[in-house]
């Protein structure tokens, strides 16, 4: 059974784990956030998803 997760999702989910496990503040997680759209809108976004596209790939692997 495959089971398919936006890597959002995912990110979220380590993100309320932080919050509520390690203690993480909440506005430190919002100043995160906000820091990553200001980021997409940058020169920096295309090689970031790329790079994220592969890793993914890589932890994936190949189902040829």
């Amino acid at each position: 059974m495959t089971v398919s997760l936006p890597l959002v999702v995912v990110l979220g989910f380590f993100a309320w784990g932080a919050v509520k496990f390690l203690g993480v503040r909440t506005w430190i997680v919002v100043v995160i956030a906000l820091f990553g759209f200001w980021i997409s809108h940058t020169f920096m976004a295309p090689a970031i998803e790329s790079g994220t596209r592969s890793g993914v790939d890589i932890v994936n692997g190949s189902h040829d």
